[in-house]
């Protein structure tokens, strides 16, 4: 198998299946010094179409990722089955389907649009951990002739499913890049070869206990005035480097790799920047996803909470707000890795729950001394509790309100938070934390699969 990437993928690969006639060629190689299976499909060879036999070297790529317990790595540019293969292509495409799902949690399955790929074979992407795409790629299951005749609106390719779609609305797209086996190269650093392993660990000559002065300004003294949470990720993790999932899908949660002490971690963290940092169908979504992704691959995770609440709303109600919203809180409740939690600001009502919160498991839990953690914010709480009251008394209760119970000292009175910190020592406590849970442990229950609220 032909190498294209000088330093990313090697000239030292194994061919697998190279004297099959088809658009697909497979075969291990390495990327960024990892060995890999790489399935590619030539768009130059009948425009990409998979026939019976592509699907047959797909399904055998993943056949391989998962004996040799190495990651897959697939780079799709196809217009679809090959109609001219009638049915076996088909059941071809279907039968990759089968095999990259039961890659699912055992090794990294990693793909990469860099062109067409429509129909029944774009579902592959949607089979995958994570998709890279390309500012040429598109991705569509039915063709914008086929909306047009159903639906009478007439949209471009790229206006259907080329690149900005899928980063900002459909979700598809986790990683956008120019070079496609570049970023799948730098999405693999952070990733263990399959489930029983974990990331290599990268040696770093930021200290663990370096102290952040910096995070005790981040956040505003005006509860309302919103900061970007990314500022704090970077003054947690080692050098300030992280890589961000989805950054355009859902931006009220962020949702990135890090690493913390050399060791790769996942990091959840509400964003006040967008719709204040609430939660919806999307945001909801995502974080579920990632932190799926994080437990799969032991991957211990941050959480960072900034939340006033659930984004209300009648579209978002009708559409299964609650099943989605449960969603995330199903994703924590389900992970085995160590889970550390930071409440930065606002922690209000089921938000709060969905994100980590103890009553959801984690292991450790922190807590800013600005941190508001209650049922709902002061102005809610009154207007609830003393509605028959004067303008000057709902501002002297709100005041006592905030008082009482807008602080983290109550949540740590019963467990809920098990230290308040100097917002400097955030570095320090989490990677304490982390070392103290190295050895981590879960038993699981046998069972055939658990439902969640898909």
């Amino acid at each position: 198998m032909s190498s294209v990437v000088e330093g990313v993928v090697s000239s030292a690969g194994v061919s697998v299946r190279a004297g099959i006639d088809g658009t697909v060629a497979v075969g291990f190689e390495e990327v960024e010094g990892r060995r890999v299976v790489l399935a590619r499909t030539a768009s130059d060879h009948r425009r990409g179409a998979l026939g019976w036999e592509d699907g047959q070297s797909l399904a055998r790529a993943a056949e391989l990722a998962r004996d040799a317990r190495v990651p897959l790595l697939v780079e799709l540019a196809s217009s679809g089955a090959d109609v001219s293969g009638g049915l076996d292509a088909l059941h071809g495409w279907g039968t990759a389907a089968a095999s990259l799902a039961a890659c699912s949690g055992v090794v990294p399955v990693l793909a990469a649009a860099v062109g067409p790929v429509v129909s029944g074979p774009a579902l592959l992407l949607g089979l995958s951990d994570l998709v890279v795409m390309t500012p040429s790629a598109v991705a569509f299951v039915s063709g914008p002739s086929m909306v047009e005749a159903f639906t009478g609106v007439h949209l471009t390719p790229q206006g259907l499913g080329g690149l900005g779609v899928h980063a900002t609305t459909s979700g598809v797209c986790a990683l956008e890049a120019a070079d496609a086996m570049e970023a799948m190269g730098e999405l693999l650093s952070f990733l263990p070869d399959h489930t029983d392993a974990e990331a290599t660990r990268v040696p770093s000559e930021d200290p663990v206990d370096r102290v952040t002065p910096e995070l005790r300004s981040v956040v505003p003294d005006y509860e309302r005035a919103s900061y970007d949470v990314r500022d704090v990720v970077r003054l947690v993790v080692d050098d300030g480097t992280v890589c961000e999932l989805w950054r355009r899908w859902a931006p009220q949660v962020v949702t990135a790799f890090g690493r913390l002490g050399g060791r790769a971690v996942g990091i959840v963290a509400n964003q006040p920047r967008a719709l204040a940092g609430t939660l919806d169908i999307a945001a909801s979504q995502k974080g579920a996803r990632f932190v799926r992704l994080c437990d799969a691959f032991n991957l211990p995770i941050l959480t960072f909470v900034d939340t006033p609440g659930f984004l209300p709303g009648k579209d978002l109600e009708w559409r299964g707000m609650i099943r989605h919203g449960a969603e995330l809180a199903f994703a924590y409740a389900e992970a085995t890795v160590p889970r550390l939690c930071v409440i930065l600001r606002k922690a209000f009502g089921g938000a709060y729950i969905v994100m980590d919160s103890k009553g959801l498991g984690n292991d450790l839990c922190f807590a800013w001394p600005q941190a508001e953690i209650a049922v709902m914010g002061a102005p809610g709480a009154v207007q609830i509790l003393n509605r028959k009251t004067s303008e000057e008394e709902r501002r002297a209760r709100e005041e006592d309100y905030k008082e009482r119970y807008l602080t983290p000292w109550p949540a740590a009175e019963r467990g809920f938070v098990d230290e308040v910190i100097d917002p400097a020592h955030t570095r320090r406590a989490l990677a304490a934390g982390l070392r103290s849970l190295s050895t981590k442990r879960d038993i699981l229950r046998g069972r055939k699969h658990a439902l969640g609220p898909l």
